[in-house]
């Protein structure tokens, strides 16, 4: 089965594909989706939109895990992050994907075994796990994280 890892930012959406027999995981897919801040926000998100949707269609994962978010303490990076998070649970949405959501402290015990790892040590992890695996940037480091976390809690319950 295939998993696709989202990790869902307005300025670079990261995105990595898993495919888990058993207790194998192995590596397909990476990327990220860049956009750039002086265009208008309805074009970013579009560009979002359809190059996951290109993601899925040549990949064809049947479930995805996004991490849940939480509130920056600025506002206006608040409301951006969750206009590429909602872009990001449409393109799910509209493959029928099913979606999985996990806390940033349960991807990081899944992945390193404590709640409070940093980003260099989950992004060893990554590499670990995925033999062969060059993450493109964090953000796609990350998405694979997500989906790593997704195959190892297959019991958790869908976004809802």
């Amino acid at each position: 089965m295939r998993i696709l890892g989202l990790d869902p930012s307005l300025s670079s959406t990261g995105w990595g594909i898993i495919e888990v027999n058993a207790n194998r995981l192995q590596y397909v897919a990476d990327g990220f989706i860049p956009t750039s801040p002086k265009m208008p926000v309805e074009e970013r998100l579009d560009i979002i939109f359809n190059t996951l949707s290109e993601v899925i269609e040549t990949y064809h994962p049947v479930e995805a895990a996004i991490e849940k978010t939480f509130l920056n303490s600025n506002p206006e990076t608040s409301l951006k992050l969750s206009m590429a998070r909602g872009v990001v649970i449409l393109a799910a949405g509209h493959y029928h994907l099913p979606l999985y959501e996990f806390d940033p402290t349960k991807v990081k015990k899944a992945l390193v075994g404590v709640g409070h790892a940093d980003k260099k040590q989950v992004e060893t992890m990554v590499r670990i796990l995925l033999p062969g695996c060059k993450p493109k940037n964090n953000d796609s480091s990350d998405a694979l994280a997500m989906a790593i976390t997704r195959s190892h809690y297959r019991t958790s319950v869908s976004y809802k």
